[in-house]
């Protein structure tokens, strides 16, 4: 999710649904697309909602795109499985994993932020 047309490859606009978020306010959805600079790092289904301050990925779709995700205390790292060439580095701050996508070693996100609040399965 991203508040931010202006990352997308490809974008429809549409009058969506809401996103509901940790605190329980609600955010517009007002589009989905495609974000990320060629095929290999494209993250799709990314939907634009009013506001956003925060943009936001899914892990989820990190893994189905042919990724794997670690997490530890520290930091988080995502890799390619087909070669374990490392795409992405993040430090924890607090209870948020960022990413300094100016140093990264790929462009497969724009801003990636996970926080986490409350654990419930």
């Amino acid at each position: 999710m991203t508040g931010d047309a202006s990352k997308f490859r490809s974008l429809e606009y549409f009058k969506g649904g809401n996103v509901v978020f940790g605190d329980n306010n609600k955010g517009r959805i007002i589009g989905s697309g495609t974000v990320g600079k060629d095929n290999a790092t494209t993250v799709e289904n990314v939907l634009l909602v009013e506001g956003l301050k925060h943009n936001l990925l899914s892990i989820s779709q990190l893994c189905d795109k042919g990724n794997r995700v670690i997490f530890d205390s520290r930091k988080c790292i995502v890799e390619r499985l087909c070669d374990n060439k490392t795409i992405l580095c993040g430090s924890r701050v607090d209870n948020i994993y960022m990413f300094d996508l100016e140093n990264s070693p790929s462009t497969l996100a724009k801003c990636l932020i996970t926080k986490e609040e409350e654990t419930w399965l």
